[in-house]
């Protein structure tokens, strides 16, 4: 069996601060996870980074939630 699943990422950026929110839906159910990023105002201003940082964070929250949704039905 092959199933196929696409993580969905939406980026909002205001001034020293970005988030990122990563949802991917898998076997009827819709996991979302969430990452932000600051950056230092000492830092050179590189949107990108800010993005990736948040994007890699978010999908670490996504990847958390998949594994409790796991536990959660081997546990029943």
């Amino acid at each position: 069996m092959t199933e196929r699943a696409e993580i969905a990422m939406v980026f909002e950026q205001g001034g020293d601060h970005t988030r990122a929110r990563a949802s991917l839906t898998l076997g009827g159910a819709t996991f979302t996870g969430n990452g932000r990023a600051r950056r230092n105002p000492e830092d050179t201003e590189l949107s990108e980074v800010g993005a990736e940082l948040a994007a890699a964070r978010a999908l670490s929250d996504l990847a958390h939630r998949l594994v409790e949704a796991a536990a959660g039905l081997l546990s029943r």
